[in-house]
């Protein structure tokens, strides 16, 4: 007979010792922000082996739940959330006010952005949206946002290389009258956007370039913005954290006209 492993005999019970976790941790005994006991408090808690609680910590940093800190421990997660309004876009801002430090502007809270500027030829998802020329070469600005020391979205901003060489657009750094006031000033007020939001989990690089810990997933919102003819513009690829962002959509309804009986 087959002797089976200890790791598969002490399945359910890590399952079990997860779940109660997570329901300690939602009834807040260990709030965000607290460290969890040690791996030996936990092994005698439960009557079980280190390496068992260690699978537990696996699980509930698979699911978001906690994270580890090197040299430090295993912490429950913080939930600071930005709330992200995708129709701020179009909101007239204060002078020299870009949309990041708007978005800040009532939290209180320390911000910071790296922007790098090229020249490249776009992936098939941009150009096609865009609706470019094979080969046809494209401006990008990429931003990293940081909030309190950590990075907290990323904003990729991408244009027909013709529409903005030589303008404000292609200049290194934050252009404080905001990009879209430039598109604006060349003739293509950006007037109407179509976005497409993915739930998605990252890939390795967008792991890396937000630091992100394991099991966090990330919102992916495309925007495509458009001008007055009707012209795809601009498409900004925005990456957030799903453990820091709140997403809020504004939906008006508008009043019908009144009939008139002719």
């Amino acid at each position: 007979m087959q002797k089976r492993s200890h790791r598969h005999d002490t399945t359910p019970r890590v399952n079990e010792i997860a779940a109660d976790l997570r329901s300690r941790i939602d009834a807040g005994e260990f709030p965000p922000g607290t460290k969890l006991p040690s791996t030996r408090m936990l092994a005698a808690h439960y009557e079980i082996s280190g390496q068992a609680i260690a699978r537990v910590v696996a699980l509930l940093k698979a699911d978001g739940v906690v994270e580890g800190k090197q040299g430090a421990g295993v912490f429950v997660r913080k939930w600071e959330p930005l709330v992200y309004r995708p129709q701020s876009e179009f909101k007239r801002l204060p002078p020299n006010v870009d949309v990041f430090t708007n978005l800040l502007s009532g939290e209180d809270r320390d911000g910071s952005q790296t922007i790098a500027v090229s020249t490249e030829l776009p992936d098939e998802a941009v150009r096609a949206r865009l609706q470019l020329a094979e080969g046809e070469l494209v401006a990008a600005r990429r931003r990293t946002s940081f909030v309190d020391g950590e990075p907290y979205g990323t904003d990729d901003s991408f244009v027909a290389l013709r529409l903005v060489e030589g303008s404000d657009w292609m200049r290194e750094g934050s252009v404080e009258r905001g990009t879209n006031a430039v598109l604006a000033e060349l003739g293509h007020e950006l007037v109407k956007a179509l976005d497409e939001i993915y739930v998605r989990m990252p890939k390795p690089a967008e792991t890396e370039r937000l630091a992100l810990s394991p099991g966090t997933p990330v919102a992916e919102l495309i925007s495509t913005g458009h001008d007055t003819e009707g012209k795809p513009v601009q498409v900004t690829v925005c990456l957030l954290r799903g453990d820091r962002h709140v997403i809020i959509y504004e939906r008006e309804r508008h009043p019908r006209p009144e009939r008139t009986d002719t």
